[in-house]
C-alpha cells in the first residue's frame, strides 16, 4: 500500500482544515428518541426532570418520597424509596413478553458463540444467586468477581444485585496482588472466577491469581470457578473452599425472588487502578446508578426495540458495568459481548462481528480506532457494514482525524457519532451529543446532556470566558455520581471536593470554544508546562496524528532544568512508512504548525507500539517512567509487557531537537 494509499485523504484534511460541523442527518432527526426539549425540561427544574424519569423508567417496590437530599458533596438520591436493579434489568422484561428476545450475543475468542435470551438470563441468574446463597453470602456482603468476558460475568454481577450483595469486578488483567489488595479493602467473603480465558489464541490463566489473593485475604471463604479452559489449562482446586459453578450453580431451582432495596443501598465498588496509593474503592448505589445509566444509554444511543448494540469494552471497567450490563438490560436491549482481542485470529475480527450479527449501534475507544486506522481501510471495506446506523466512542478524548476515519470507513459517512465523556466516578455519560438534536464537531464531546451542570473554571474556581481553557467542573449532583470512596469519606471529600469548594473537579482539562463546544484535553496530570505555557498532551498527539505518517503517537513532559518540562513524543508509523530522521524533522514541523513552535517536541522516538492495558488505554504513566530514566512502575496490566522495555530500551536513542 503506497503512503498516499493510507494517508488521510485529501478531503479529511479539508474538513479539518475547515473546522466543519456535522448536522444529524435530517432521517435520523426525524426517529431521535432525544429532543431538544429535554434540555429546557431539565433546566426549568433538574430534581423534577430526574424525578419524571425515575418514575417513568423504573420499577419500584416502594415508591420514593423525595428525590434528591444534598448536603455537599454526599448525595441520596430517591429517598424513601425500594427496588431491585435485577427484577428491573430482567424480570420485568420476561414479564411483558420479552422473554424470547435475546439480552446477549456472544462470541468467544476461538469462535465459539451463545445466545442468551432474557428468559435464559432470569432463569440462569436465579439459579446463580441461589448458589450464592448456599455459599453464604447474604444482603450487605461483597463479592469478588474476577472473570473473562464470558456470560457468566454479568449472570453473576446481577446474582449479587438480586440478593443484595455488592460486587466488585476486578479487571482480568490485574494481578494476584492488585486483586488481593481489592479484596482487603472490600472485606470480600467471595471469589468468583474462571479457570482463564482466551487471549490472542492462548489461555491465560485466572485460577492460579485467585488463589494467590485468597491466600493473603482472610475474608474469603469460598472461591467459585467456571470452567472455561477445561483441559487446555486445568486448574488446582481446593477441597472445601473451590467450588465449580457447573456442580453448584446448574443444581439450584429457578426460582430466587429479588430483595428489595433501598434507593441508596450498595450496588458495587469499582476500583482506580492506582499503583501507589490505596486503590480508591468507588461506590455506586441502586436507584440512582440504574436511572443514570438507562436514562443515557437510550438518549445518547438512540436505542430502539430492534437494535443490537455492542459496546466493546471489557466490563471490568465503569464502561462495560454501565453500558454492557446495567443501562443496556435496564432497557431490554439485545447486545454483543466478544471474549477476545481485536487482531485475533485477523483485524477484520469486529468488522466480522458486526456483519455476522447486524449490529446497529457500536461504542468503541478511540485507541482502537486508531489501531484499525494504522492497518488501512481495506478490511472495513471488505465487510458489509451496512446495519451500523449510529457510532460511539469512549474512554479518552478522539483526535479529530480519528474521528472523521471511524465517520468515513466505519459510518460509511451516515451514522452520527456520539463522543461521550465521563469517568468510573459520574457513573453515567455526562458530555455527549444528542443524536438527532446536536450539530457535531470531530473531536468535541460537544455539551452537557440534559440535567448535566459542567463548566471550564480557573485556578480561582471561576468560569473561563468562551475560547479559553481551564478545568472542567461539575456544578451539581447528578443521580449516578458516586457516593463515595468505600470506607474513607475524608479522602472523597478531599479528593474530589476540596480543589474548587462545592464543585466537583473531574481531574480533567478542558477548552470551550468561542460556539461553547466542550474539547476535553484528558488529565490535568498530562497537561505539560513548558516554559510558562500549559500544553496539553492530546492536543500534540492530535496534531502528530493527523500527520499521514504517523498512525499513534503519546506525549508525556520530561524534566527540564530551563523550560521546567520539555515535551518527549513516542511516535508509531503506518505500516508503509520508514522512519528517519528527516520524519522527525518533518513531524515536529508539523506541530508547529498545527499548534504553535511552543508545542514542538524536544525529544522524538519513533516505536514499534505503545505501552497499553489490555483495555486499550496507552499508559502515559510508563513513558514518563522512560523519558525520566526512572525504574519502571507497575506492568502487570499491559497487554504486552515487552513492548515498554524495547522502547525503554531505545529511549537513548530518541532523536533530540
Amino acid at each position: 500500500m503506497t503512503n498516499e494509499q493510507s494517508s488521510p485523504a485529501p478531503e479529511i484534511e479539508n474538513l479539518m482544515a475547515e473546522g466543519r460541523a456535522f448536522p444529524p442527518p435530517p432521517a435520523f432527526v426525524a426517529q431521535a428518541n432525544a429532543k431538544a426539549d429535554l434540555y429546557l425540561e431539565a433546566d426549568d427544574d433538574y430534581e423534577a426532570f430526574w424525578a419524571r424519569l425515575a418514575r417513568e423508567r423504573l420499577t419500584w417496590r416502594t415508591p420514593f418520597k423525595r428525590t434528591l437530599e444534598w448536603d455537599a458533596p454526599f448525595a441520596k438520591w430517591f429517598t424513601g424509596g425500594t427496588l431491585n436493579v435485577t427484577e428491573n434489568c430482567v424480570d420485568r422484561h420476561v414479564a411483558a413478553g420479552l422473554g424470547d428476545k435475546v439480552a446477549y450475543h456472544w462470541v468467544g475468542e476461538p469462535g465459539d458463540t451463545r445466545t442468551i435470551t432474557y428468559a435464559d438470563l432470569l432463569r440462569e441468574v436465579q439459579q446463580a444467586a441461589n448458589a450464592l446463597l448456599e455459599l453464604g453470602v447474604r444482603t450487605g456482603d461483597r463479592v469478588a468477581i474476577y472473570m473473562p468476558m464470558i456470560p457468566e460475568l454479568p449472570i453473576a454481577m446481577l446474582a449479587c444485585a438480586r440478593i443484595g450483595a455488592a460486587h466488585t469486578v476486578v479487571f482480568g488483567g490485574f494481578s494476584a496482588e492488585a486483586l488481593a489488595g481489592r479484596i482487603e479493602d472490600a472485606q470480600a467473603k467471595l471469589i468468583i472466577t474462571a479457570d482463564g480465558g482466551w487471549r490472542r489464541g492462548k489461555p491465560v490463566d485466572l485460577k492460579t491469581a485467585a488463589d494467590e489473593a485468597a491466600a493473603q485475604s482472610p475474608t474469603v471463604e469460598h472461591i467459585l470457578v467456571v470452567r472455561r479452559l477445561g483441559d487446555a489449562l486445568p486448574a488446582s482446586m481446593t477441597p472445601g473452599r473451590d467450588v465449580w459453578w457447573h456442580d453448584i450453580v446448574t443444581r439450584q431451582v429457578a426460582d430466587c425472588p429479588p430483595v428489595p432495596v433501598d434507593s441508596e443501598h450498595l450496588l458495587y465498588i469499582l476500583y482506580t487502578s492506582g499503583t501507589t496509593a490505596k486503590p480508591k474503592g468507588i461506590v455506586h448505589t441502586s436507584a440512582g446508578y440504574l436511572l443514570g445509566t438507562s436514562v443515557t444509554h437510550e438518549m445518547v444511543f438512540d436505542i430502539k426495540p430492534d437494535d443490537v448494540y455492542w459496546c466493546a469494552a471489557d466490563i471490568g471497567w465503569v464502561t462495560g458495568h454501565s453500558y454492557i450490563v446495567y443501562g443496556p438490560l435496564a432497557n431490554a436491549t439485545t447486545g454483543v459481548l466478544y471474549e477476545g482481542a481485536p487482531d485475533t485470529p485477523g483485524w477484520d475480527r469486529w468488522w466480522q462481528i458486526v456483519e455476522d450479527y447486524k449490529v446497529t449501534v457500536l461504542y468503541m475507544a478511540p485507541t482502537a480506532i486508531r489501531a484499525f486506522m494504522k492497518q488501512g481501510e481495506a478490511l472495513p471495506a471488505a465487510r458489509d457494514l451496512s446495519s451500523l446506523r449510529l457510532l460511539g466512542s469512549v474512554g479518552e478524548p478522539i483526535n479529530p482525524e480519528a474521528w472523521l476515519w471511524y465517520h468515513l470507513n466505519i459510518g460509511r459517512e451516515r451514522c452520527p457519532i456520539v463522543d461521550t465523556w465521563w469517568q468510573t466516578e459520574t457513573g453515567q455519560i455526562l458530555i455527549s451529543p444528542l443524536p438527532g438534536v446536536t450539530e457535531t464537531k470531530p473531536g468535541s464531546a460537544t455539551f452537557p446532556l440534559p440535567g448535566i451542570s459542567a463548566d471550564v473554571v480557573d485556578s480561582n474556581g471561576d468560569s473561563v470566558p468562551l475560547g479559553q481553557g481551564g478545568y472542567l467542573v461539575l456544578k451539581r449532583p447528578w443521580p449516578a455520581m458516586l457516593r463515595g470512596i468505600y470506607g474513607d469519606p475524608d479522602r472523597y471529600r478531599a479528593t474530589y471536593w476540596g480543589r474548587f469548594p462545592g464543585m466537583y473537579f473531574a481531574g480533567d482539562g478542558a477548552k470551550r470554544d468561542t460556539d461553547g463546544y466542550f474539547w476535553l484535553l484528558g488529565r490535568v496530570d498530562d497537561v505539560m508546562n513548558v516554559a510558562g505555557h500549559r500544553i496539553s498532551t492530546i492536543e500534540v498527539e492530535s496534531a502528530l496524528v493527523d500527520h499521514p505518517a504517523v498512525a499513534e503517537a503519546a506525549v508525556v513532559g520530561k524534566e527540564d532544568p530551563v523550560t521546567g518540562q520539555a515535551i518527549f513524543a513516542f511516535c508509531t508509523v503506518r505500516a508503509d512508512v520508514e522512519t528517519s530522521d528527516e520524519l522527525a524533522h518533518e513531524l515536529r514541523e508539523h506541530v508547529a504548525k498545527v499548534i504553535g513552535p511552543i508545542a514542538r517536541p524536544r525529544y522524538l522516538l519513533f516505536t514499534p507500539d505503545l505501552p497499553k492495558t489490555r483495555s486499550g488505554k496507552i499508559m502515559r504513566r510508563l513513558l514518563r517512567d522512560v523519558a525520566e530514566g526512572r525504574a519502571l512502575g507497575d506492568t502487570t496490566t499491559l497487554a504486552d509487557q515487552g513492548v515498554v522495555e524495547t522502547i525503554r530500551a531505545g529511549a537513548g536513542r530518541a532523536d533530540e531537537e
